[in-house]
């Protein structure tokens, strides 16, 4: 059996439950009270119990309060995965967004996600997706905007003649009777 790794000595198991009353993160709280069972002079195993979890697990809380404190027994987010687009490369994507789509060179007369995917493929032979482009042109500060729809055979002088226009003024209502 290895020895028991030492809870920090600038804390208490009074100040460990002042902790936990005051956090918002109710894992965190568990954590702090199996803490505090180790502080009053309990049993590792009996803080596990406490906190429902094993030994280990316990010997890892202890490791992270002694490195942060309470504040180090808060979950923190992962990093996720990396980007698979540089800044390099989101700076090419906002210049190709910003002139256009070259129909004779690109092959289409406007940009789609999809299109966009394959030009990354195409220029820096980056497999992405078309969430990943939609989440980079987002976070370059693109919205994404479509044009009003028009029927091919529409005619600009028909157009004031299907308007809705408001009288030259209002009329006044009759005088209510009794």
């Amino acid at each position: 059996m290895g020895i028991a790794i030492q809870l920090r000595s600038d804390y208490t198991a009074d100040d460990l439950r002042a902790s936990a009353r005051d956090s918002d993160d109710s894992v965190q709280t568990r954590r702090l009270l199996s803490l505090v069972e180790i502080y009053d002079g309990g049993a590792r195993g009996r803080a596990g119990r406490v906190g429902g979890v094993g030994l280990q697990t316990i010997r890892d809380w202890v490791l992270r309060f002694n490195a942060g404190g309470p504040d180090g027994l808060v979950d923190k987010k992962p990093p996720g995965a990396v980007s698979r687009l540089n800044d390099d490369h989101r700076q090419a994507l906002a210049a190709a967004v910003e002139r256009g789509p070259l129909p004779a060179v690109d092959g289409v007369v406007r940009w789609r996600l999809s299109d966009l995917a394959q030009w990354a493929w195409e220029e820096f032979g980056v497999s992405v997706s078309r969430q990943t482009i939609s989440r980079e042109l987002h976070g370059l500060g693109y919205a994404k905007l479509s044009a009003r729809p028009r029927h091919h055979a529409q005619e600009p002088e028909a157009i004031p003649a299907f308007k809705k226009t408001s009288p030259p003024r209002w009329r006044r209502s009759a005088p209510l009777s009794r």
